[in-house]
């Protein structure tokens, strides 16, 4: 035993510590194995299985093995959420082409059932329609409880009919045969496909009885829905054939004015209306460059009076360095025109290009879903409208006003109402330049319904020269009442003999009628009529 006794006090301390040390010396080497075997412990399970299913649905995704893939897939789709997208595109950006096809389709649904609860309706539906063509069983509720709480009709039915749609692959009998039903009362277009195949499916020698169970409910609700979509085409056809006819309108009034005020054919007049919608294009060219983007949409009601007045005054020059010297001269006219038609499509070519296109401001996107297959785009809307309130301007302006009286004075005897002092000069003056403003008006109105080309006005001005004629010149009646019979026969005829020889049905048609009634739907009475 190791006596302390004759150590100094000073010196204690220090000998204590040696002896403490030299005695756990053994202690800590017989320590480190076992320190190193539970480090090591550690370092083999740094990747425990967590307790979390979301958390090793994640980890899983990344695994080489496609079942094990396609597991966690199932559970992310079954369990997750929104918040995973940031970090499935993670996965998905450093990943391989077997982890980011894994991926891809439970992004897709997740930011679909994040959307069905969207602010924007144009979103929520988008989101239904999506997952209707993903094909996910999964999506099944969710489209329930949406369509339970949608309150815009349109959405809520392309809700009704993607849920009803993926239930149609149902391992349950009855399901599928409610699907079937449902959608043949939602008169599902998109459907029909699908149900042919069940009926296809079910004429198979190994179709089972409950696959030809669903075949009867299955051609009722194809049958339902091909004639609901019959009526359907007949409502759109009119639209679209009303539609034109407002064009073939806007574009009529000013040329029915000029043809019946002073008995100019101006085969220009369709270049006015290339003006009009040229000038549209470089309004909106400067909002974009000078304003801010806050403001752009303000852009299509400034180019209204801008197109007006650059057609008016461009057909005021022309009236003045032309059509002037021409009066009484309807070849001469229609030859100077045409070839002033020529100049300017040149022009327009040479400056702008073959094509330029207009930006539709917001309100006129997209359109109005009146009913199952009945959809109106709204820059139609819009075209419709804006030739009714160009007639009755019109009207009032020729019937209601002073001016409307001397107009019509001087195209129903212009030597007399030139001895009653009225300036037929400058009438004629001021009413052809209203006539192109008329045009401009039209251009500015086409460019929401096509692309701005040199050609524009080569496209309406034959049809144009036809209402004008066979209503009956200067006419307003007749002008309102031939464009829509043209515009509308040109609309039911192109499905069954294409557009092409849907026009030529057209003039053919218009020329037998001239030959019955050669002074058009309304004939001048009175004097002007035997003039």
């Amino acid at each position: 035993m190791i006596s302390l006794a004759g150590i100094p006090k000073k010196l204690l301390a220090p000998v204590l510590f040696v002896f403490l040390s030299l005695g756990f010396l053994p202690l800590g080497i017989g320590l480190q194995p076992a320190l190193a075997v539970d480090v090591l412990g550690q370092t083999a399970s740094a990747n425990p299985p967590s307790s979390n299913p979301i958390e090793q649905a994640l980890i899983d995704l990344k695994s080489e093995d496609a079942a094990v893939r396609n597991k966690a897939a199932e559970v992310l789709i079954e369990k997750g959420d929104a918040s995973l997208i940031p970090r499935l595109d993670e996965i998905r950006e450093v990943g391989g082409r077997a982890v980011r096809q894994a991926v891809k389709p439970v992004v897709d649904l997740l930011k679909n059932r994040a959307n069905l609860m969207s602010e924007s309706p144009d979103s929520r539906r988008s989101a239904a329609a999506d997952l209707a063509s993903a094909g996910r069983m999964e999506a099944i509720p969710y489209l329930k409880e949406a369509a339970q709480r949608e309150q815009v009709w349109w959405v809520r039915y392309t809700m009704e009919e993607s849920q009803h749609f993926l239930e149609l692959n149902s391992g349950d009998p009855a399901v599928r045969l409610g699907a079937v039903k449902q959608l043949g009362e939602l008169r599902s277009l998109n459907s029909v496909p699908a149900l042919k195949e069940l009926v296809e499916a079910a004429r198979q020698a190994e179709a089972t009885d409950e696959l030809k169970a669903l075949t009867t409910a299955a051609e009722a609700a194809i049958d339902h829905i091909e004639s609901w979509s019959w009526w359907a085409g007949i409502m759109e056809t009119i639209f679209r054939g009303i539609s034109l006819s407002s064009i073939l309108l806007i574009m009529s009034l000013g040329l029915a004015i000029v043809f019946g005020l002073m008995g100019v054919i101006n085969m220009a007049h369709g270049e006015l209306m290339m003006i009009g919608a040229y000038a549209t294009f470089i309004t909106q060219q400067a909002f974009i460059t000078w304003f801010s983007p806050d403001v752009f949409d303000w852009y299509f009601p400034v180019a209204l009076p801008v197109a007006f007045l650059a057609a008016a005054v461009f057909g005021w020059v022309l009236e003045a360095t032309v059509i002037r010297f021409l009066y009484g001269r309807l070849l001469e006219t229609l030859l100077a025109t045409w070839g002033v038609s020529l100049i300017l499509m040149q022009a327009a070519r040479v400056y702008f290009g073959d094509l330029t296109a207009v930006i539709a401001p917001g309100a006129l996107r997209g359109g109005a879903q009146v009913m199952v297959g009945v959809y109106l785009p709204y820059n139609r809307i819009f075209i419709i409208v804006l030739s009714i309130i160009c007639v009755l301007g019109i009207y009032f302006l020729l019937f209601r006003s002073n001016l409307g009286i001397r107009v019509r004075s001087v195209t129903q005897n212009r030597n007399m109402s030139a001895c009653l002092g009225i300036p037929t000069r400058k009438v004629d003056s001021y009413t052809f330049a209203f006539a192109s403003g008329l045009a401009g008006i039209a251009g500015w109105a086409l460019t929401m319904v096509g692309n701005v080309d040199p050609g524009l006005g080569q496209n309406y001005i034959v049809d144009s020269f036809m209402v004008v004629v066979t209503g009956g010149v200067g006419k307003l009646a007749g002008t309102i009442w031939a464009s829509l019979g043209i515009g509308g026969l040109n609309k039911l005829i192109e499905p069954f003999s294409g557009a092409v020889y849907g026009k030529v049905f057209i003039l053919i048609g218009v020329i037998l009628f001239l030959q019955w009634r050669p002074q058009g739907l309304f004939a001048a009475k009175g004097r002007s009529a035997d003039a």
